[in-house]
């Protein structure tokens, strides 16, 4: 099995090699680092990562126009911010770049890992504490339903309103599979009924619908 590699991209030196030391211990390869937005996009070119795992405020460029550079690039890296949140406009700004997940920087070793690994799969990761805050600051965003849509909820099936709870949870497509004893195509089938009924864009707007309307 090819190994999971993440880029790492961080102004601190420290916090990237305290991130390096405990995903390699877990067997995931961190294939390079960067300082700054700029160098973050051109390794995330050349050196083709799972997953980038990506600080917002740095010198050169942000986070959140490396971000944006990087989904457009037409890659498959996956990027997760890393934050303290002292900022909610760039994590929400970050959204909008196309970050597939969000986490704190004071997450235990074992948060990190599973980031790393649910990103590489292409879900989103979203903690709960990430949802509240999106909530609060985009309830009637642009990428979020409307209160027209408040009827919507009652034609989800009993199965998708499981489905997108577990999302609200998140968890991975694996790991809803295994919670449901379904397997992972049939949750795939799940998710995008949801997201078409909802008229979410992505998982994320997915969830957030889900906290608005009472289903998570």
């Amino acid at each position: 099995m090819t190994a999971l590699t993440v880029l790492l991209v961080d102004d601190h030196a420290t916090m990237r090699a305290g991130f390096r030391m405990i995903l390699e211990a877990s067997g995931i390869t961190v294939v390079g680092e960067a300082a700054t937005g700029t160098e973050g996009v051109e390794r995330a070119a050349a050196l083709e990562p799972d997953v980038v795992f990506m600080d917002v405020q740095m010198p050169d460029m942000d986070g959140i126009e490396a971000t944006r550079r990087i989904v457009a690039s037409g890659g498959t890296a996956s990027v997760v911010i890393v934050t303290t949140f002292d900022r909610d406009d760039y994590l929400f700004a970050a959204l909008d770049a196309g970050a597939s997940g969000f986490l704190l920087k004071n997450a235990g070793p074992e948060e990190l890992v599973n980031a790393a690994r649910i990103a590489a799969t292409g879900d989103a990761l979203l903690a709960p504490e990430v949802t509240r805050r999106v909530i609060e600051r985009r309830g009637s965003g642009n990428h979020i339903p409307t209160e027209e849509s408040d009827a919507i909820v009652v034609e989800l099936t009993q199965r998708e309103e499981e489905v997108l709870r577990l999302l609200a949870a998140a968890m991975s497509n694996a790991e809803i599979a295994a919670e449901l004893f379904i397997g992972e195509a049939t949750v795939k089938t799940h998710v995008s009924n949801v997201l078409q009924k909802t008229g979410s864009r992505d998982r994320v707007a997915a969830v957030v619908w889900a906290y608005r309307h009472g289903v998570a």
